[in-house]
């Protein structure tokens, strides 16, 4: 049996995801068995999933995945080297291929950009660039310039990922292929596109009450109807009580924060009274928006830097079918897999429970009671109930 991964958030699940399942099975046959590794509670960009985990894989499932695993809050929340890389590290044990969106679509300029980075000048390159004071990204871009190497595939998020997934293939000696799909539309239009919505602008619709169900498939709809949404904003003085709590020492510890990050957000934190207002006296040149917000998140969570030092290999199973069953038998030989509410002195386990008793303060109205996610149960589905 041929076995595809797909590393993801679903955040929310929308009419691209569907299309990818379909491209996958059109390309390597109709019994190809999807595998999704998707962020749990808490996304890579420092934000709390607007749909819980279960509901998440719940509808992946219920559109044609086969089997969903969460990929570790340590990898979700990491940079998009550190998520790429965890992923792959999950997945290529048992998978033979990894598709994911790109908006080249290009898998040959996909694979030498991810070769250039792994070029042994690369590294004495980007640190002359980041000496400069620019922000990685664009140190990144530079160094690779520099190195006379092609940059175009590093100004569009999807791309930006699809390179970083296949230098994680590269650097790891796995034999997982490639799928790019051509992703179109723009990743952050705050409009809906009826054939290829951004997930922004569907949380959008979902945070306001709008009618978001035609850019979702049937199937997805109705496992998010009625479940709560969940934003930032809802939780805002949840996080900012954690953050006005934190000694210099847990500010010193957090991930994301070398180079002097913690101790401007440490001074932003001790002064300014929103979330917004911290980030923005915080935001430099050198610190992105996104690497400021993940920094946030983790804090609130507890989550180090140490924490983020040691990967584990480690997952836990959401959701599956007939098939998936299939599939999580291969998995288990690979990865530590406890079953559905079993206790574990797993490293990860502490946190996970933790990170999922915080995730209910972000639900908009009243808050959900912190044992609401440890009650949550795999979603099994048999073959006649998923597509």
């Amino acid at each position: 049996m041929l076995i595809c991964g797909v590393i993801c958030e679903y955040n929310p699940f929308h009419n691209g995801h569907k299309r990818q399942f379909d491209r996958i099975r059109q390309q390597f046959g109709p019994d190809t068995a999807i595998v999704c590794l998707m962020s749990g509670n808490y996304v890579q960009r420092g934000m709390p999933a607007i749909f819980d985990k279960s509901s998440r894989a719940r509808a992946a499932v219920a559109c044609g995945a086969d089997l969903v695993l969460e990929l570790p809050i340590p990898f979700a929340l990491s940079s998009a080297e550190g998520f790429a890389a965890g992923g792959v590290s999950l997945l290529s044990p048992f998978c033979d291929i990894l598709s994911f969106g790109s908006e080249s679509g290009d898998p040959e300029k996909i694979r030498s950009t991810a070769q250039a980075l792994l070029d042994s000048a690369f590294p004495e390159a980007l640190r002359r660039r980041l000496d400069t004071g620019i922000s990685f990204p664009a140190a990144r871009q530079q160094a690779l310039s520099d190195m006379g190497a092609d940059t175009s595939l590093l100004s569009s998020p999807n791309d930006i990922l699809a390179v970083e997934y296949t230098k994680a293939i590269l650097r790891s000696g796995s034999s997982m292929e490639i799928f790019p799909i051509t992703r179109n539309g723009s990743y952050h239009d705050s409009t809906p596109d009826p054939d290829a919505p951004s997930a922004t602008s569907v949380r959008l619709l979902m945070e306001s009450g709008g009618d978001y169900a035609p850019f979702l498939p049937e199937a997805a709809f109705s496992c998010f109807r009625n479940a709560p949404v969940h934003t930032l904003q809802a939780g805002e003085r949840a996080v900012l009580a954690r953050l006005r709590t934190l000694s210099d020492r847990e500010f010193e510890a957090l991930p994301f924060g070398s180079e002097g990050l913690w101790r401007k957000l440490m001074h932003s934190v001790r002064k300014e009274a929103s979330l917004a207002s911290i980030a923005e006296s915080t935001k430099s040149k050198r610190y992105t928006r996104t690497r400021i917000d993940r920094c946030i998140l983790c804090a609130f969570l507890g989550i180090t830097r140490e924490d983020l030092a040691h990967p584990q290999v480690y997952s836990r199973v959401l959701a599956l079918n007939d098939r998936g069953r299939k599939v999580l038998n291969r998995a288990r030989k690979a990865l530590f897999l406890p079953n559905a509410g079993e206790r574990t002195d797993h490293p990860y386990a502490a946190l996970e429970n933790r990170a999922g008793a915080l995730y209910g303060l972000f639900a908009q109205g009243a808050a959900e009671p912190p044992d609401l996610e440890a009650r949550r149960r795999v979603f099994c589905f048999s073959d006649a109930e998923s597509n």
